[in-house]
């Protein structure tokens, strides 16, 4: 969706901010290589805090029976990190309920670290995008009532959500302009 907002508006790079629903390395990747800087929240999976592993440094560990650069594992490329040590930290207990405190980390997690110092730098980004696509779709399932959609198979739902899109911008139009202007600039 971000390239087609980059080439609808002629921009050779954009900010495509999204809810943590959308949150996927491999888009966020393809993102990046187009140009387009992500701020997405990340969805926390780990029960495990955030905090890392007492800040010490921990290796690269290749379990038997695989291969020396990492693992597969639905097409991403992924490294295994743990200590020993773990046992005898005084922060074991607040870092991991496992006998030791793993880390996997993605070949292009680089690029998820840079979305989160950017979800760092601008936090209100979140609740500017709730205030701005979130009032037009409850607005629109407003609308569209208990049923939703009237009609059926994906096409002609596409076409009835086009035009309820279409009469949900018409109307933002009459509010900020009158009817007057608003065809003085269609026919400019």
């Amino acid at each position: 969706m971000a390239k087609k907002a980059c080439r609808a508006m002629g921009m050779n790079s954009v900010t495509a901010i999204a809810d943590r629903g959308y949150y996927s390395g491999e888009e966020i990747f393809k993102c990046d290589q187009a140009g387009i800087a992500a701020i997405v929240p990340n969805s926390a999976t780990s029960n495990a805090t955030a905090e890392g592993p007492s800040g010490r440094t921990i290796s690269f560990t290749i379990r038997s029976g695989m291969s020396a650069d990492a693992r597969q594992e639905s097409g991403m490329t992924l490294h295994r990190y743990w200590s020993s040590n773990c046992q005898t930290c005084a922060m074991k207990d607040r870092c991991t309920p496992s006998q030791q405190r793993r880390v996997t980390r993605w070949e292009h997690e680089d690029v998820l670290d840079e979305v989160q110092a950017r979800l760092d730098r601008f936090p209100e980004a979140m609740r500017i995008r709730r205030s701005t696509v979130e009032h037009p779709f409850g607005t629109l399932k407003l609308w569209m009532g208990s049923a939703h959609f009237l009609m059926k198979t994906l096409r002609h739902v596409k076409t009835e959500m086009s035009l309820h899109v279409l009469s949900y911008n018409m109307k933002r139009v009459f509010n900020i302009m009158t009817i007057p202007a608003l065809m003085r600039a269609m026919r400019a």
